[in-house]
């Protein structure tokens, strides 16, 4: 079973408390069908296991497969560095088939973010550097396509359904509890 090899840190994307028994990785793609789909199941996830868990999302495009990936999460660790990761990165999900610098420019304008500095930014590749730090750490970690999730620094081998999210994650608080 492949682990984790990049602890979760400052430079993550965190939703969630801090101390929560349970930490979900997920490495994704923004362009990726099948994150797309996975998409609302974390969320109900989430929902699930409220204050039990905390989500983390690291960058994982797949550049060969969908073009649109590594801009799409240029534009997410944009919006992050102004204090708005989460909210583009579910509108970029919920509007995977509008992927490009049109629609980018058009969600920096609804989050109120300058969007002459993320035109910059993606021209210079200015969170490329970000993306592509995300992309080692999942290649090192055994991530091999997306989504890939790590269940408190184990990878999850099994489906992502709800069902069968929530029953890993489950046996992961048994064993937290059982050990605390």
């Amino acid at each position: 079973m492949s682990t984790l090899q990049i602890p979760v840190g400052s430079a993550d994307h965190i939703q969630g408390d801090a101390d929560a028994p349970v930490t979900l990785v997920e490495y994704g793609d923004y362009q990726c069908p099948i994150c797309g789909a996975a998409y609302p199941i974390v969320k109900a996830v989430q929902k699930h296991f409220g204050g039990k868990l905390r989500l983390v999302f690291r960058n994982f495009p797949l550049t060969r497969l969908h073009p649109e990936a590594e801009s799409a999460a240029e534009t997410a660790e944009f919006a992050g560095a102004h204090g708005h990761f989460w909210e583009m990165h579910d509108a970029l999900y919920e509007n995977q088939e509008r992927l490009g610098l049109p629609f980018y420019l058009a969600l920096a304008a609804a989050l109120k973010l300058p969007k002459a500095a993320l035109s910059e930014a993606l021209e210079t590749r200015a969170f490329r550097p970000k993306v592509r730090s995300d992309f080692m750490g999942g290649l090192k970690s055994g991530v091999n396509g997306t989504p890939t999730f790590f269940i408190n620094g184990k990878r999850h081998d099994g489906l992502f359904e709800l069902d069968d999210l929530v029953a890993a994650i489950d046996r992961e608080l048994a064993t937290a509890e059982a050990s605390g």
